[in-house]
């Protein structure tokens, strides 16, 4: 560490832990930033076990479980200079009162620190993170796949079960979110019923993982992925064609030239909310600037980065004034592109004339099926899931 200089450490995932914002944040605070990027579960392990190795950690639906592994601290909202523009969305798990929620963890359910030392939904002056970048997932798809299910066929998690699609199945390899995608893909393919997609029962589970193990044994799938630019090397190595994806994968993908489409499910899509957590072990002398380091992400520049990469921020209109009008339209309110629609590379991802799949923010947030969420049942769940993947 230089000498006069701060340094914040933070842990979390390559989709978000961008250079450029690290960048950024160095310059405009006038801290030294460190990032370490993981996969999800490797960030996790690290969090819960090795508390004293990060100051903040940046996680995408795992609070509940730091906050109990006591890896994690209060933060106080009266630091928090923006929070009372932080959408509703992000608080709730719903634009609205009468709008419909989805099942699992969504957003605000393990927020708010309660009297008896949990987490839960009633509201207080300490919360477990600042909540930040979120987004809807569902798999995306080619051209060749339209072509073998038909242009007709509705949009559907079946897809991913589908022996028109046999070989070119892509499905994620991390336990916690690939089941509840195989789960909603079993059930819409009439294989399964479940009654809680988001806590699935041990007899549910096992379920589940005979038919994948079975699908698996079939060679039904060709590969899994861990990290964004895992899917995009199997789109590249021309082996999928249908796959659960990330928006990453997806403007990375479009800004090499693939048409990679995201579908908009009939049944819902997977939601997932991230936020900045407090390490319980962050040395005093940090601490000013983990907060300081909270509230220059709801500036808005942090949140235009990831927007350029399909994700939404919990502070839209901050978001808003560091996006060009072309930008915000696209990205935001799923319009017609007025211009050729770029990444942070300046590459296109997007040409005039062009919406975004699922159109806006508010229809494609509205749509959630189930969020992400740690099951009561995952020990089990993790133990049957390596079973599938070395079967």
């Amino acid at each position: 560490m230089r000498t006069g200089v701060t340094e914040l450490r933070v842990l979390g995932t390559k989709e978000q832990l961008l250079d450029s914002i690290r960048e950024r944040a160095e310059s405009d605070l006038g801290i030294r930033v460190h990032y370490t990027a993981l996969d999800g579960m490797s960030a996790l392990q690290r969090a819960i076990l090795h508390p004293d190795t990060f100051d903040v950690y940046d996680q995408w639906h795992t609070s509940d479980l730091a906050w109990t592994a006591r890896a994690i601290q209060p933060i106080a909202i009266e630091r928090i200079e923006r929070w009372d523009e932080i959408g509703t969305l992000s608080l709730t798990g719903r634009f609205d009162s009468w709008s419909k929620g989805g099942q699992g963890d969504s957003p605000g359910r393990q927020l708010w620190s309660q009297p008896n030392g949990m987490l839960g939904n009633s509201p207080s002056e300490y919360v477990s993170m600042v909540p930040t970048v979120h987004n809807a997932d569902s798999p995306g798809f080619l051209p060749e796949a339209r072509r073998l299910l038909g242009s007709s066929e509705p949009e559907s998690w079946a897809w991913l079960f589908d022996e028109r699609l046999h070989g070119r199945v892509a499905i994620m390899a991390d336990p916690s979110l690939g089941v509840i995608e195989c789960a909603m893909a079993a059930q819409a393919a009439g294989l399964a019923t479940f009654s809680d997609l988001g806590n699935l029962t041990i007899t549910e589970i096992d379920t589940l993982i005979d038919i994948l193990i079975e699908k698996k044994k079939s060679q039904h799938f060709a590969g899994f992925w861990s990290t964004f630019e895992d899917a995009v090397q199997l789109v590249e190595r021309d082996d999928v064609l249908v796959q659960s994806i990330w928006s990453p994968a997806v403007t990375a993908l479009r800004a090499r030239g693939w048409e990679m489409a995201v579908s908009n499910p009939a049944e819902g899509s997977r939601g997932w909310h991230s936020g900045l957590c407090l390490s319980s072990r962050a040395d005093p002398k940090v601490v000013d600037a983990a907060y300081a380091y909270f509230n220059w992400w709801l500036e808005g520049w942090a949140g235009a980065q990831l927007a350029r990469q399909g994700y939404y921020m919990s502070v839209p209109e901050r978001t808003r004034a560091h996006l060009s009008d072309a930008e915000w339209s696209y990205w935001y309110l799923g319009l017609p592109a007025r211009e050729d629609i770029r990444d942070n590379e300046g590459k296109v991802v997007a040409r005039v004339g062009q919406k975004r799949d699922g159109g806006s923010y508010r229809d494609r947030l509205s749509r959630i099926a189930v969020w992400n969420s740690f099951m009561d049942e995952h020990n089990y769940l993790v133990r049957r899931w390596n079973e599938f993947l070395a079967s």
